[in-house]
C-alpha cells in the first residue's frame, strides 16, 4: 500500500520546458502520482512526442506551445490550461536556454539579455500567474499551492564565461525565497530545484567533449551523470500533501558533486 500523502490524484501540475530533460522526467513521475499535467514548450514536435509519451500512463495530460519570454503568451498559455484542467495546483518553472561560453568582457548586451529573457524574465511571467491563481483559490476557501524553479549549481558556484545564466539563476534562488514568505498565508509553498551534471539535449554536447567528462566525472561520487528520471521523486514530494509543512528549499540535486 502507497503511502497516502503521496496519491497526487486530483492534482494539476504545469510543467514549462516539460517536453524534455528534467521536465519531462518530472512530468512522467507525476502522472504515474495520479496528478494532471499541462506540458509548455516551444518546440511543437517535441511537444507532441512528450505528449505521446506520457499521455497514456493514466491521467490527462495537454500539450500547449508557448513562449516564456512573452508575458502576453504566458498570460495566453496559463488561460488555456485552466480551461482544459480546471486549476493548477502546482507550476513548474522549468524551461530554460544554456549559454554560449562568451568571455564576459566579450559578452553582447543581446547575449546578455536572451539568457535574462527566458531564465530569469521567462519565470517572473510564469509565476505571476500561478500565484495570482493560487491566491484568488485560496481566498475563496481552497489553499493549496506549490512554485518551483529550476534554476542550476552555477546559482551558487562559478561558472567561468556563463555569468549571465548565473546571474540568472541564483537571482531565482532569492526570488523563490521570497515568495515563500509572501505566499505562505495562501498555503503556498516555493522552491528551488538546482540539478548538478544531467544528461539532457542542453549538455549532451559538452558531455560528449572527452576532455570535460574526463575531468569533471572523477568528481561525481556517484559515477554517473544525472538522469531526468532522477527528479521525478522530488517533483512527487514537492507537490504531495507530505511537503505542506515545507517551503524555502533550495534541493541541490547533483549526485554529491558539490559536497565533493
Amino acid at each position: 500500500m502507497s503511502f497516502a500523502p503521496f496519491d497526487l490524484s486530483g492534482k494539476v501540475a504545469l510543467i514549462t520546458g516539460g517536453n524534455g530533460g528534467i521536465g519531462l522526467g518530472m512530468a512522467q513521475g507525476l502522472v504515474e502520482a495520479g496528478a494532471e499535467v499541462s506540458i509548455w514548450g516551444t518546440n511543437e514536435d517535441k511537444n507532441a512526442s512528450a505528449l505521446a509519451q506520457v499521455s497514456g500512463i493514466g491521467p490527462k495530460v495537454t500539450a500547449m506551445k508557448c513562449n516564456v519570454a512573452d508575458e502576453k503568451d504566458v498570460a495566453r498559455c496559463f488561460q488555456a490550461t485552466l480551461d482544459a484542467h480546471g486549476r493548477v495546483d502546482g507550476c513548474f518553472a522549468n524551461a530554460g536556454l544554456g549559454s554560449r561560453g562568451t568571455r564576459f568582457d566579450e559578452m553582447t548586451e543581446e547575449e546578455w539579455r536572451r539568457i535574462l529573457a527566458v531564465n530569469l524574465d521567462g519565470v517572473f511571467y510564469v509565476f505571476k500567474q500561478a500565484a495570482r491563481h493560487m491566491r484568488e483559490r485560496a481566498e475563496a476557501g481552497d489553499p493549496f499551492g506549490r512554485l518551483i524553479a529550476t534554476a542550476s549549481l552555477a546559482a551558487i558556484s562559478g561558472q567561468a564565461r556563463g555569468e549571465h545564466y548565473a546571474a540568472a539563476k541564483g537571482g531565482l534562488v532569492s526570488m523563490v525565497k521570497a515568495l515563500a514568505v509572501e505566499y505562505a498565508r495562501y498555503g503556498v509553498t516555493a522552491h528551488t530545484l538546482l540539478p548538478g551534471w544531467i544528461a539532457t539535449g542542453m549538455t549532451e554536447r559538452t558531455f560528449a567533449w572527452q576532455k570535460f567528462a574526463d575531468n569533471v566525472m572523477p568528481r561525481i561520487p556517484m559515477r554517473r551523470w544525472g538522469q531526468p528520471e532522477d527528479f521525478a521523486g522530488i517533483a512527487i514530494y514537492i507537490m504531495s500533501d507530505a511537503s505542506r509543512y515545507h517551503t524555502a528549499e533550495t534541493f541541490l540535486i547533483d549526485g554529491g558533486y558539490f559536497s565533493f
